[in-house]
């Protein structure tokens, strides 16, 4: 009798364990659209309802095929974004991944443009590689670069700062030529340089690196964040003084390749005017 309940214990333990295991690497793929709303009084009357898709940590490698870069592509495109931003780390592990990604995401859609930062694997892949594919896949690289997006009579920035870790930051790039009733955007692909802007010319951050933990404790805490500040700056829509930063979750993964509440997305910030 105490042989058959043992057996039995044990057969559901595999079971239970069986069916964790699997959701963790279901979940990876289990890419959700999450909706944000950023309002400012700077954001000018043309761009009201102005729509960016937001996307980073892609890591197309072993982990991440390049039919699930397509797939992706075909998600984003059909949310039919007025810009897109793309936060870096494009490839995992190997230099080889970095041309054939590029070519998927030359097919990205958006009017008003593509525009990309670099991120610390795309340093540690191949920089100068990946940099060169932003440009032949039409895209305007931010590192420590910016531009002025315009519509009708009205006009946005948007610029980006150099990998956190790998790179050097040159905010004036962005901040030169901006005053302060202008809306602002800066993509830095770590949010541990969020806590470094000295100006009030920011509006809005857009950061990834941190997986939002990858794997956490039901969405609400994760043992290992890839951020001095820990926690803080995780995941989600955070506010610094004037600046609203979102720090994405990301779509792939790094080793092992698997998530735990905290699934992959697609950013979908919608500006409002107030």
């Amino acid at each position: 009798m105490k042989f058959k309940k043992l057996k039995v214990t044990l057969t559901i333990s595999i079971v239970l364990f069986t069916i964790l295991i699997s959701w963790l690497f279901l979940e990876a793929r289990w890419i959700k659209i999450k909706n944000v709303e950023i309002r400012s009084t700077d954001i000018p009357q043309a761009f009201d309802g102005f729509k960016i898709v937001f996307v980073s940590d892609i890591h197309h490698g072993p982990y991440f095929s390049l039919q699930r870069v397509n797939d992706l592509v075909e998600k984003i495109n059909n949310l039919n974004p007025d810009l897109i931003v793309l936060g870096g780390d494009y490839v995992h592990r190997d230099a080889k991944y970095i041309k054939p990604l590029f070519c998927e995401l030359e097919n990205l859609k958006a009017e008003y443009g593509v525009y990309a930062v670099s991120g610390n694997h795309d340093h540690w892949e191949d920089i100068q590689l990946t940099q060169e594919m932003m440009i032949l896949a039409g895209m305007k690289n931010c590192d420590n670069r910016s531009y002025w997006v315009r519509k009708n009579n009205d006009s946005i920035k948007i610029g980006g700062v150099g990998d956190y870790y790998e790179d050097c930051q040159i905010i004036d790039s962005t901040i030169c030529d901006v005053v302060n009733d202008n809306f602002c955007i800066l993509i830095s692909h770590s949010p541990d340089y969020i806590p470094k802007i000295e100006t009030d010319l920011i509006d809005l951050t857009f950061s990834g690196h941190t997986h939002g933990g990858q794997v956490t404790l039901f969405g609400l805490w994760a043992p290992i964040v890839p951020s001095e500040y820990s926690q803080k700056y995780r995941y989600g829509l955070v506010e610094t003084g004037k600046i609203q930063s979102y720090i994405t979750s990301g779509i792939g993964t790094i080793t092992p390749p698997i998530r735990f509440f905290c699934r992959p997305e697609i950013v979908v910030v919608t500006l409002i005017k107030e």
